[in-house]
């Protein structure tokens, strides 16, 4: 972390910087001077060498479930998003980890925009604080997952650094049980995020086939059907937690009951559960979801066979749910 780094040149003791960090994620400082309990000297010099992290919501759309999409701006018009989902008893907030997207997954808004960069471990924080102020009196973040804009084991050194964020105590101490980071399946940084931080993992599968998931999810291509699951059998999940497979249901394309069939056979000896998720729509794409009779009969597949599957309730449908929808919309604007 950049100012552990800063304060260790500077000689100052290792403990200032959980002091610091306290005032800026849990009180909320405006300004480095109401840092009362540091050095007038040092808080000068933090002054001269840092920003408060922070964004601001640029645009708060709010959908007539009460999901709500925070926009936020960056440079050169480029644009991030991140939910709020209220589900009681449970309220999930999902965060972004990059502007745009480089893996071109092609149900998928985001991979519209390409890559445009990475977001800092304070912008992926950040995004937390902006959220905690758009919150009603009476709720309370729960759980957070990066399933926003961007592949987060892209950005892994920052993604794990705005972890630490989240779970410190002196940051906004979650559980990493409460914490979700969603993949389409960089297999190397996996191995690593299970063994470095306490989160949950969930997998962007989407195809039970090489030959679609090729064309779907070009990550594939790098690594297959079979490596993925090798890899996933053999990570070192903690007692009664699970990998979730993320599966978004298109319909015509990967929705039959054959999809399911090979789906069960995929997972054997995987702790699992499969999070069904039907297609939301966006304007220049071919997919649709399937009717909710083939998501129930995909389920039952599942369910009959032994696997832990929910659907995904669709939320916010319209506020330009889609993930990247909104960004993709302001930055044609502009």
């Amino acid at each position: 972390m950049a100012l552990r780094a800063w304060l260790r040149a500077a000689g100052v003791p290792a403990f200032r910087a959980k002091q610091i960090l306290s005032w800026v994620y849990q009180r909320r400082v405006a300004s480095l001077d109401a840092m009362t309990d540091v050095g007038r000297p040092l808080r000068t010099a933090l002054a001269e060498a840092f920003s408060l992290p922070g964004l601001t919501a640029s645009e708060i759309a709010r959908a007539r479930d009460n999901t709500r999409k925070l926009l936020f701006t960056l440079e050169r018009g480029r644009a991030i998003e991140s939910v709020i989902i209220p589900d009681p008893p449970r309220l999930t907030v999902c965060i972004s980890s990059q502007a745009g997207c480089a893996m071109g997954c092609d149900f998928c808004a985001t991979a519209k925009l390409g890559l445009q960069r990475h977001l800092t471990a304070a912008e992926i924080a950040g995004q937390l604080l902006a959220v905690r102020d758009a919150l009603e009196p009476d709720e309370r973040l729960s759980n957070v997952v990066f399933m926003g804009m961007g592949e987060p084991l892209a950005n892994y050194d920052n993604v794990v650094e705005a972890i630490e964020i989240l779970t410190a105590p002196w940051g906004f101490g979650l559980s990493g049980r409460r914490i979700t980071v969603s993949t389409v399946g960089l297999l190397p940084q996996l191995q690593r995020l299970v063994r470095e931080t306490p989160v949950s993992v969930a997998v962007s599968l989407t195809a039970t086939t090489d030959a679609l998931r090729d064309r779907l999810m070009p990550v594939n291509k790098r690594y297959p059907l079979a490596e993925l699951f090798a890899t996933c059998r053999a990570l070192p999940i903690a007692e009664r937690r699970r990998v979730t497979f993320e599966y978004v249901l298109l319909a015509g394309v990967n929705d039959s009951v054959a999809d399911a069939t090979r789906l069960v056979s995929l997972l054997h000896g995987i702790r699992s559960k499969v999070n069904l998720i039907p297609f939301n729509p966006f304007p220049g794409s071919p997919y649709s979801p399937p009717p909710a009779a083939v998501i129930d009969r995909f389920k039952h597949r599942l369910l009959s066979s032994g696997i832990n599957a929910s659907t995904r309730v669709t939320r916010g449908r319209d506020i330009q749910a889609a993930c990247g929808q909104l960004a993709a919309t302001h930055q044609q604007e502009g």
